[in-house]
C-alpha cells in the first residue's frame, strides 16, 4: 500500500466564502473522496474564507505595541496585530517577534503578508478545530464517508533552513502515535518516542501543495494507514506545555 497525495487547484478568492462548498465544487472531477482519505487544507485558505483578513492602515497601534514595534524593529501597526494576535511572547530578533499562537510556536503570531493584497494581512483562522471538526461531520452527513481533516500552515524548525508543515488543526484522526513501551530494532523500550502524526502527513501535504504561486490550498492523502476516530479532538492533544519543551527550556536557561 503506497500513500499517494493528490494536490487539488483552487481559483483564488478574497475574504468570505463558504469553505465546505468550494472545496467540493473543487474536488469533483478531479478526486473523489473515499473512507480513509486525509483532507488537508491550508490555513490561510481556511482563515481567507473567514474573511480573517486586516488592512494594517486601519489598525490603531497601542503604547504596549509601540514598545514592542521599537525592540523588535518592526511597524508599530504589525507589532499591534501580533500582541493581539499572541498568546505569549517570548522575545525575537530584529523583524520577527516570536510568540505562542493557538499552542503554535511561530514568528510574528503566524501572521502573513503573503497571497493577500498588499497593505493586507493574513491571520491564522479562527477557531480551526472547530471549523475542522465541522467540515467533517458536513462530509460524513453529505457523503455518507469518514475522512480526517488537517488544517495545516508552513513553520520554520529551529536551526534549519525552510518551512516545512505543521497541523495547526485537525479532525477525525489520531493526531499523535503514542509508541512508548514499544520495541526498538534492538529490543530496546522506546520511552518518550510520540509520533506526531498529524504533522507528519501536513508536511507530506505541503510538500505537494507548495509555498508561492501554486494555487493548490488543499490535497487529499490517500491510504495513509492512520488511524481515524469519531472522536472530538482536543485543542490540546497536539502541544506540549512550554515549561516541557527541550528548545523553549533550553534557549530560556542560565549559563
Amino acid at each position: 500500500m503506497s500513500l499517494e497525495v493528490i494536490p487539488v487547484r483552487i481559483e483564488k478568492q478574497q475574504g468570505g466564502f463558504d469553505l465546505y462548498q468550494d472545496i467540493m465544487n473543487s474536488l469533483d472531477g478531479v478526486v473523489s473522496l473515499e473512507d480513509g482519505d486525509i483532507l488537508v487544507i491550508s490555513s490561510k485558505y481556511t482563515a481567507n474564507s473567514q474573511n480573517r483578513i486586516l488592512d494594517i492602515k486601519k489598525i490603531k497601534s497601542s503604547e504596549k505595541s509601540q514598545s514592542i514595534s521599537e525592540r523588535f524593529q518592526i511597524d508599530a501597526k504589525t507589532a499591534e496585530i501580533v500582541l493581539r494576535e499572541s498568546d505569549k511572547i517570548f522575545g525575537g530578533v530584529a523583524g520577527f517577534v516570536l510568540t505562542s499562537s493557538d499552542n503554535i510556536l511561530a514568528p510574528n503570531a503566524g501572521i502573513d503578508k503573503s497571497n493577500v493584497r498588499k497593505g493586507s494581512v493574513i491571520l491564522y483562522p479562527d477557531l480551526p478545530y472547530l471549523m475542522a471538526e465541522q467540515l467533517r461531520r458536513k462530509i460524513f452527513l453529505n457523503l455518507g464517508i469518514h475522512v480526517g481533516i488537517i488544517i495545516v500552515d508552513s513553520r520554520l524548525m529551529p536551526a534549519r533552513i525552510g518551512t516545512t508543515g505543521v497541523a495547526i488543526a485537525c479532525a477525525g484522526l489520531e493526531p499523535v502515535h503514542d509508541m512508548r513501551g514499544q520495541k526498538d530494532l534492538d529490543g530496546n523500550t522506546l520511552k518518550v518516542t510520540l509520533k506526531a502524526t498529524a504533522d507528519n502527513l501536513a508536511t507530506i501535504a505541503n510538500h505537494k501543495m507548495g509555498e508561492g504561486s501554486e494555487s493548490t490550498p488543499v490535497a487529499v492523502i490517500k491510504k495513509s494507514g492512520v488511524k481515524l476516530t469519531d472522536r472530538k479532538i482536543r485543542t490540546d492533544e497536539m502541544a506540549i506545555s512550554y515549561d516541557q519543551c527541550v528548545y523553549v527550556r533550553g534557549f530560556q536557561s542560565k549559563n
